[in-house]
Formats: structure tokens, C-alpha cells, sequence
């Protein structure tokens, strides 16, 4: 799985170029400030007495200099601030619903051109060059929306709602980390980032907004027939949704189209085989203090399962 980009100081949309200016300002004005001080400590152990200049220093150091220093900072940064977007949902085609859960995520996709709808976890897709609106929303406790090269960090407060808006100007994988501590598993809480060509985007997006179809290779095998059975007979649909196979819960992941998303478990294991039957039979190895509680089916079933998951795509 390829590494995801997640830096501050490799900006890849207009607001992240904003903050990586910031960024680097403050930077150079702390390095700047931390070598005056140095030169002037030096100069006060190793200078000889006479002359004291302590009171022109303290004049200057704590009113002259930094008054307007601190004045043009605040300008500048209100100038370059007011080039950052502001959250409106208007104005944007595509809303992008985001419910952050202990510990994953739960994504929800509204068109408002063409009407589509799609739910799905643990990712997000954006069209190069165009902006999308996101409602940030917390279901238990506070965690924070935050995907470095992309824009700035927005806490996710239960009860309240919150705005934003993104634009990524350079396709590419980003990573999303949960950027408020939130419990046990906070650094195991991850947001894959996607950013493809518009016409792309679209043609995923109509695909995530279909119910489950088994890849074509597995249609007429018994194991993946034998899979569906296995995820119904063993209630995983209590808190699993797959659309067109069972419908409704909303405690787990929705999991109608696993197979085309890049990691499982909110960023935790990438998505293969192996991984996927370890993370079936027992969550906790790989995620502790996860909510999904092991499996005790044997080993043919859990084959089957693994197998009827992974042809969703």
C-alpha cells in the first residue's frame, strides 16, 4: 500500500498553501528570535562591565521591536486568512457527511446535481480542482477532522455541527488522522484521502452509489454464494449494513463496497486476504479496545465470508 502524504509543509489546495505560508513565517520569525537571544546571552556572560545597556534593551526588546512586529504579524496573517474558504454549503456540488465514531469513521455522499447518495467508511474521494462541502459531526466524543495537506484542523464536538470546506488542487493519496485524542485506539483512527480526476470521481461515485455486486469472477462461485449466508446466519448485519443484502444498521461500518476501499479498520491493516480473515476472527490483535468482538466461526465459514467481502467492489 502506498505511503499517504500527510504534511503541513507540502500543501496540494489553496487553503493548505495559505497555512503553509503561516507555517513557515512563524518558522523564521521563532528561528530569527530564538538567535537574537542566543547572541544576546552570549554577549551578557562573556561582555565585560562598565556601560549598562539593560535599560535600552529592555525599551527595546519589549516595545519598540516587537509592538509593530506583532501588529504587521497580525495583519499579514488576517490578510492571508481572509483567502481561506468559508464552510458554505451553497455553493458546492458535493456534500460529504462525516460522523467520526470510536474509533472509524462514517461517510456519507450527497450529489445535489445528479441526486446520487452513497455511504461508506474509513475513506474519502474528492475531485481534483473543485470544492466540496463537509459536515462534521461527532456520534460519542470529541475528535478532531484534520487532513494536513489539504486544509486546516476542525475539532468534531458531539451535538454540534460542523463546517468545511476542501479543495484539492493535485490528485494523490492523503491521510486524515484523528487530531483530538479520543480514547484507546485515537492513533489507530485514520482517514484514507483520495483525490482523483473529476470524470474519475464521477464514475466512482456512481459506483459506491449502487448496491453490493459481487465482482463478475465470483458470481457463480459457491464459496462467495456461501459467504452471504454465513454474514446473515451469523447476524454480522446487526451492525453491518450491505445495501441490497441487508439493510439498516448503522453500529458498524457500512460495508456495501469494502472490497474497493484502500485499508480496513480505519487505516489500521491494508486490504488483503490475510488481513481481512485476521481482522474477522479476532479484532482485538490488531486493534485493541476495538468494539467488534471476535469470531468464533470455523475456519470454512470464515473463509467463505472473507471471500463474499472481498468480491464487493
Amino acid at each position: 500500500m502506498t505511503p499517504a502524504l500527510q504534511s503541513i509543509l507540502s500543501p496540494a489546495g489553496p487553503d493548505a498553501v495559505v497555512l503553509a505560508r503561516l507555517a513557515w513565517l512563524l518558522f523564521g520569525a521563532g528561528a530569527l528570535i530564538f538567535l537574537l537571544v542566543a547572541v544576546l546571552a552570549v554577549a551578557a556572560v562573556r561582555g565585560r562591565r562598565g556601560k549598562s545597556w539593560s535599560r535600552w534593551l529592555v525599551v527595546g526588546g519589549g516595545l519598540v521591536v516587537p509592538i509593530p512586529l506583532l501588529a504587521a504579524l497580525m495583519a499579514w496573517s488576517g490578510w492571508q486568512a481572509s483567502h481561506l474558504a468559508w464552510p458554505f454549503s451553497g455553493a458546492a456540488r458535493i456534500h460529504v457527511s462525516v460522523t467520526a465514531h470510536m474509533w472509524w469513521w462514517e461517510v456519507r455522499y450527497r450529489d445535489t446535481r445528479s441526486g446520487r447518495q452513497a455511504v461508506l467508511a474509513n475513506e474519502i474521494r474528492l475531485p481534483a480542482g473543485e470544492r466540496v462541502y463537509l459536515a462534521l459531526a461527532s456520534a460519542d466524543v470529541l475528535h478532531a477532522f484534520w487532513v494536513p495537506a489539504l486544509g486546516g484542523k476542525v475539532d468534531m464536538v458531539p451535538g454540534r455541527l460542523h463546517g468545511l470546506t476542501l479543495q484539492a488542487d493535485t490528485p494523490g493519496h492523503y491521510r486524515a488522522p484523528c487530531a483530538e485524542y479520543c480514547g484507546t485506539q485515537h492513533t489507530g483512527m485514520a482517514l484514507d484521502v483520495l483525490v482523483q480526476p473529476p470524470a474519475a470521481f464521477d464514475a466512482w461515485l456512481a459506483q459506491q452509489a449502487s448496491p453490493a455486486t459481487p465482482a463478475p469472477q465470483a458470481v457463480v462461485s459457491a464459496t462467495v454464494a456461501r459467504g452471504r449466508q454465513v454474514f446473515l446466519a451469523a447476524r454480522c448485519n446487526a451492525c453491518h449494513a450491505v445495501r441490497g443484502v441487508a439493510e439498516g444498521a448503522t453500529l458498524g461500518p457500512d460495508l456495501t463496497h469494502l472490497a474497493s476501499r484502500r485499508s480496513l479498520a480505519a487505516g489500521t491493516l491494508p486490504m488483503t486476504r490475510a488481513a481481512l480473515l485476521g481482522w474477522i476472527a479476532n479484532p482485538q490483535a490488531a486493534k485493541p479496545g476495538a468494539r467488534m468482538p471476535p469470531s468464533s466461526l470455523p475456519p470454512e465459514d470464515l473463509q467463505a465470508l472473507a471471500a463474499w467481502l472481498e468480491s464487493l467492489r
